[in-house]
């Protein structure tokens, strides 16, 4: 029996995914485990294909100039490959949270960075409104989605300049013009697939135009060039992207999974401001569908909690160890049935109290 898997990741992923990956780990192709044919083969090559071009699909982004890559490193190495391959002379970041801090520190390394807006000052507990994004930059730099926080960007600005978005935590799961975006970037470890992967996707008019040399693996154009496959690629995670955006398409796409991820939403933050023993995190405006964040009003019921999520099969509950607390992280995969379990447990704590 499956537990009710609220970890902010390794995300939960969905049971027929897990059994096919388990099934092509055995046999793949022929008598060959998935881990152990080569990534130059026939069969790989398609895999790797259909991922792309399944990323493109559900996107929206088809046939208007974006390439999509899976490559190594995951959004930590972005941080650093966004600057390398776009930052000449400045570039102005929006600063929401760790992530986005961790990325101002990387572009730093080669030229200057402004913060156009920040949260910091209230510990990252709302997304930042009505800054000004300079004209004269090379790019502007966001984070759609917060995980430790729990905050996500429900507008984005109309920018005058190439747009990047850090989507590790929220791609796929809601509805956006997503051509607003020059380039997207999202681990596989919240909503596509393992730890290992990273896609990016990316407007191709936007490259070739810093005058710096960038080494081969962190240039984007050189990974278009080669179809994502200038090296070994991470094999397993890609097949397994492929089958979770493969089983998305066949639930009818981000369109049909957005109504759920906001009905699992609705359900957890209503259970959070009716009951008096829980405080939410986040400003209620900036709340992610993604990551709820929340704590006990009493500590004193910790333990009892606790026991409680143990006894009903909850795992990944704690919350970031900058927040404390807990933290329900309702990716794609989760069912609304574990959210209502979860929402039973804290329903059931208030009537013991």
């Amino acid at each position: 029996m499956r537990r009710h898997n609220f970890s902010a990741g390794p995300c939960i992923l969905p049971g027929e995914v897990l059994q096919q990956a388990s099934e092509a780990v055995i046999n793949f192709d022929n008598g060959l485990s998935l881990l152990e044919i080569s990534h130059r083969s026939k069969p790989f090559v398609d895999v790797m294909e259909n991922a792309r071009a399944l990323a493109l699909e559900l996107l929206g982004l088809e046939g208007k100039g974006y390439k999509a890559l899976f490559l190594h490193g995951g959004a930590s190495t972005q941080f650093l490959m966004v600057a390398l391959n776009l930052l000449e002379k400045r570039a102005g970041y929006l600063n929401t949270g760790t992530w986005s801090d961790k990325a101002i520190k990387e572009a730093k390394i080669f030229d200057d960075v402004y913060e156009v807006a920040s949260s910091k000052e209230a510990k990252f507990n709302y997304i930042p409104k009505g800054y000004d994004i300079p004209e004269d930059y090379d790019y502007f730099h966001c984070t759609s989605n917060n995980t430790i926080f729990g905050t996500q960007m429900k507008k984005f600005p109309n920018s005058p300049i190439p747009m990047v978005c850090d989507m590790s935590s929220d791609i796929f799961s809601r509805q956006l013009d997503f051509s607003k975006f020059d380039l997207i970037y999202a681990g596989a470890q919240k909503n596509m697939g393992p730890a290992g992967a990273t896609l990016v996707v990316v407007k191709e008019d936007i490259l070739g135009k810093v005058s710096r040399k960038i080494p081969s693996m962190m240039d984007y154009q050189i990974h278009i060039s080669k179809s994502s496959m200038f090296n070994t690629p991470p094999v397993f995670p890609v097949y397994v992207s492929m089958l979770t955006l493969q089983w998305l398409k066949n639930l009818g796409g981000i369109k049909a999974i957005e109504k759920e991820n906001d009905k699992k939403a609705q359900l957890i933050y209503s259970e959070i401001d009716l009951n008096p023993l829980f405080k939410g995190y986040s400003a209620k405006t900036d709340r992610s569908s993604m990551n709820a964040t929340f704590t006990l009003a009493n500590e004193d019921l910790k333990e009892t909690f606790e026991t409680m999520i143990k006894e009903a099969g909850i795992n990944g509950l704690n919350g970031h160890r900058s927040v404390g607390g807990y933290r329900a992280s309702m990716y794609n995969a989760l069912s609304l049935e574990s959210v209502g379990v979860l929402v039973d447990v804290m329903s059931e704590l208030e009537r013991k109290a």
